[in-house]
């Protein structure tokens, strides 16, 4: 198998040399939907593209179909590229399945075969021995953060570090959503850089009132911000109690591998803040932005000890329990005594 790539590395990657399979996986579609792109490009000329683009679905595939569109000399070109979308259909034993990665170990010089996995699920062990992965998982800290910048540079638009910063939070850090945005944000113009309250109202969220920003003023033990703004994050499109919860929950666990990590190392401010976020790194919560999340840790969690944190948990698994139930309370209602009980919990000095 060839070493794994990310769509953002696909274009210097094509310059040096054209591989005859790519095997693009992962739960990101949009990133999958720029890969192509990406490959199209910088495999086709844009004169005689249509004669040498095929798209196929594997749902629809005879065994010998992909064998025999490849093996199709190209029309007044280098290549011609041959798209394979949804090979998660393909079983383990499917006939065409069986002929695809026969092909893959012999393929045409002149071809250049793209597998689509829709789901997101493990890529094919069959399929991607003799092809380049191209990881299409979603990007978080770093990642994500070129992944905008790039949509933003291509949109022409300069955002302040706040603005930019509110944007990341009040979409979740969903592609759809941050695509959609910046194509908003492309049609105020050039010039000068966009401010927070600007991109708040594109957005339709307030500067400060998000879920990542509620789950702030809880570890801060900012009672009065985190019930003020409580009802209006809960309003918002696409936020549900269901999906706080599960941020503030996410965001306690890492508080208390935090904390047991400050008192292990006798870690603390960016040492520990450095410490958390390569954890989120390798395990993936549900916390937001990574290095905003990291240093809120590194700040608070002098706050929050061991057995503080083991009640926090447990009134968010309650919490949680009581959203799922029809018959207890609203969200509303839910969350506000979550709010309390965080705040209440809290003794004259952690640490």
């Amino acid at each position: 198998m060839a070493r794994p790539l990310r769509p953002d590395q696909l274009a210097a990657a094509l310059k040096k040399q054209v591989a005859s399979a790519y095997y693009l996986h992962g739960s990101e579609t949009l990133l999958k939907d720029e890969a192509l792109a990406t490959i199209i490009a910088g495999v086709l000329d844009p004169s005689v593209r249509d004669f040498n683009l095929d798209t196929v679905s594997a749902q629809q595939l005879d065994p010998d179909q992909l064998a025999g569109v490849a093996s199709t000399m190209p029309m007044m070109a280098e290549h011609r590229v041959v798209i394979v979308r949804d090979v998660e259909v393909w079983k383990r034993k499917t006939k065409a399945k069986l002929a695809a990665a026969a092909y893959l170990e012999a393929p045409s010089p002149e071809s250049v075969v793209v597998l689509v996995q829709g789901d997101d699920k493990a890529a094919d062990a069959a399929l991607i021995k003799h092809a380049t992965p191209v990881d299409c998982a979603a990007p978080v800290g770093e990642a994500l953060d070129a992944w905008l910048d790039h949509r933003l540079q291509q949109a022409n638009v300069t955002l302040e570090p706040d603005a930019r910063e509110h944007l990341l939070r009040a979409t979740g850090g969903d592609l759809g959503l941050l695509a959609a945005e910046c194509g908003k944000l492309a049609g105020l113009g050039g010039g000068a850089a966009i401010d927070r309250e600007v991109v708040g109202g594109l957005v339709g969220i307030r500067f400060g009132e998000t879920v990542d920003d509620w789950r702030d003023a809880l570890l801060r033990d900012d009672l009065q911000t985190a019930i003020t703004i409580l009802p209006r994050v809960l309003e918002q499109g696409g936020v549900s109690g269901v999906r706080m919860v599960m941020v503030v929950g996410g965001s306690l666990l890492m508080m208390q591998w935090a904390r047991a990590e400050a008192e292990r190392q006798k870690r603390k401010g960016r040492a520990l803040a450095n410490d958390v976020k390569s954890c989120c790194f390798q395990v993936r919560p549900m916390v937001g932005d990574y290095l905003s999340f990291a240093n809120l840790a590194g700040e608070v969690v002098g706050r929050w000890s061991l057995p503080r944190l083991t009640k926090a948990v447990r009134a968010a698994h309650a919490a949680d329990v009581a959203l799922k139930s029809t018959t207890i309370s609203d969200e509303l209602g839910i969350l506000t005594d979550l709010t309390l009980a965080l705040a209440a919990s809290r003794t004259r000095k952690a640490a």
